[in-house]
């Protein structure tokens, strides 16, 4: 099976390819920057025609994953990239299936669990019709990257490529060991100290397993009865304080320093990103990958995280 992943230099991305690149198939990566990789890499610039049009023709499926970093200030100028770099390569990716000999079976096309309100006492799954843009209550900033959210959903169901199935990912938090990680990141807080719950603790965090994240993707590649968007994340959600103290404990560190919610805004503006990343609730069920009988390994995030530690210390040292 041949598989292209346009943006798929993140974190994401490598996930996948790793994964795909493991049972046999054929990868080949979009990417603005040249990299020594075990699959092919070719250049595009995510938003202009171009000789990379060639590689997806004659795909069997296309995993759309580009998008410019959300872990930034929203500036005017970031909040141009955030949105542009997601909708024209959203549009692009469908001119150059559209204009394929060989037309792809299967376009995947990122979005995020970002999309949905911020949960009070209550779950998402993919029949909820209220986004996070509309809600009022929230800070601006929390409504922007749900706006953004919905845009690249509304411009992907927009792009019409007929005998392409279509389905919009959205990831929750993922969680893998690979250096410069979000879990990396998380691990290197706890063993400062710094591990303990953020804001009130109380928020929830939806989250996913990597093993659970690809056979996830293999299982929508291969259920042709699945097209539009699918929560891709654990049965159930944690709240903010259970994740950090299970952190602790998988990592064998017994403190860790709470960071106030005053604390998190200010150290947001001198990292240079936002505190909604940290602050705000996301609870989201996986309606669709349940209903398809999905088998999750990893369903409770205390398994998850001795997994992941375990596979982290196998990494760091």
């Amino acid at each position: 099976m041949k598989i292209v992943l346009p943006g798929g230099s993140g974190q994401v991305g490598t996930v996948l390819a790793r994964h795909f690149h493991q049972r046999g198939d054929k990868v080949v990566v979009l990417s603005r920057k040249a990299e020594q990789r075990l699959w092919r890499v070719v250049p595009w610039d995510g938003c202009t025609p171009g000789a990379w049009m060639q590689e997806i023709d004659g795909a069997d499926v296309v995993v759309n994953l580009t998008g410019s970093t959300i872990n930034t200030r929203y500036t005017p100028a970031n909040r141009k990239l955030i949105l542009n770099t997601r909708l024209d390569s959203t549009r692009v990716v469908g001119e150059a299936i559209r204009s394929a000999t060989r037309k792809p079976k299967l376009w995947m096309n990122a979005s995020a669990a970002g999309i949905y309100p911020h949960a009070r006492g209550e779950s998402f799954d993919e029949f909820t019709t209220r986004t996070g843009a509309d809600d009022l209550s929230t800070p601006e900033t929390w409504r922007f990257a749900a706006d953004v959210c919905k845009q690249w959903e509304e411009v992907f169901t927009a792009e019409d490529v007929p005998g392409t199935r279509k389905i919009a990912l959205r990831t929750t938090l993922l969680l893998n060991p690979n250096k410069g990680s979000v879990f990396d990141v998380l691990i290197g807080l706890v063993r400062k100290g710094l591990g303990g719950h953020q804001g009130d603790g109380r928020q929830c965090i939806s989250w996913m397993h990597d093993a659970d994240y690809v056979r996830a993707i293999d299982l929508l590649i291969d259920d042709e009865s699945i097209a539009g968007p699918v929560n891709l994340c654990a049965p159930a959600a944690t709240s903010n304080a259970e994740f950090m103290r299970e952190l602790r404990r998988a990592a064998g560190i017994g403190i860790g320093l709470p960071a106030p919610e005053i604390a998190i805004k200010i150290s947001a503006i001198f990292m240079r990103t936002e505190p909604w990343l940290v602050l705000k609730s996301v609870n989201t069920r996986p309606g669709v990958l349940q209903t398809a009988g999905f088998d999750f390994q990893y369903t409770d995030f205390g398994s998850a995280a001795r997994n992941l530690v375990r596979r982290w210390k196998l990494n760091a040292y």
